[in-house]
């Protein structure tokens, strides 16, 4: 296999079960659709780069996941757990399958670019940790080159002090780290407008 991964993790798009804070103010099958043109927006993005996996929640949501995978990607279950045991349980697998550079995005963010994952991976050549930072202070890429559990244990996952505490667990495990552009996640009402404007320049 290629000594780069990208892992993409997804979402089935079932209404009430996706950008549930988007759903308090659109409606569930409003925000589900809305979740249906990011994660389109994203793969199209990302669809002349080969060596990538939607990782898909949950389990049983194969089918659902089909039509957004290209030729030669793959798709696999992020089983069970928090964010952080389903994020390092993903390292873990592409590590062992043979790869040495390793980026993981989530699907909130479509302004994520191939360049952007590139990057990633070049950056991972002579730094263990790439980090793209979200302005809600969480982040949008997370790259290694081998397993660091500690960054993924004890994180409060979902809230503006995700991107600091793993910075914070990454230097104090001596880690050589690099940051990639600042992105904004859509999550808000707010943020989807945003989104849609910028669609429209």
């Amino acid at each position: 296999m290629a000594d780069e991964k990208l892992i993409v993790f997804v979402k089935a798009p079932r209404p009430g079960s996706v950008k549930t804070r988007l759903a308090k103010t659109l409606g569930a099958d409003a925000a589900c659709d809305a979740y249906r043109q990011l994660v389109e927006e994203l793969l199209t993005e990302l669809s002349r780069l080969t060596a990538v996996e939607l990782r898909f929640a949950p389990d049983e949501a194969a089918a659902e996941i089909q039509p957004w995978l290209r030729e030669s990607w793959q798709a696999r279950a992020q089983g069970g757990g928090d964010l952080g045991q389903r994020m390092q349980a993903a390292f873990a697998d592409a590590f062992a399958a043979g790869a040495s550079r390793v980026a993981i995005v989530g699907s909130d963010c479509p302004e994520v670019r191939a360049a952007d994952i590139r990057q990633a991976w070049n950056e991972l050549k002579s730094h263990d940790l790439v980090i793209g930072p979200a302005m809600d202070g969480g982040y949008w890429l997370i790259g290694l080159t081998r397993e660091q559990p500690e960054l993924f244990k004890g994180i409060s996952w979902s809230s503006e002090h995700v991107l600091a505490q793993t910075l914070q667990r990454a230097k104090a495990a001596g880690l050589r780290i690099q940051l990639l552009r600042i992105l904004s996640d859509v999550d808000t009402e707010k943020d989807w407008k945003d989104f849609l404007n910028s669609s429209l320049e």
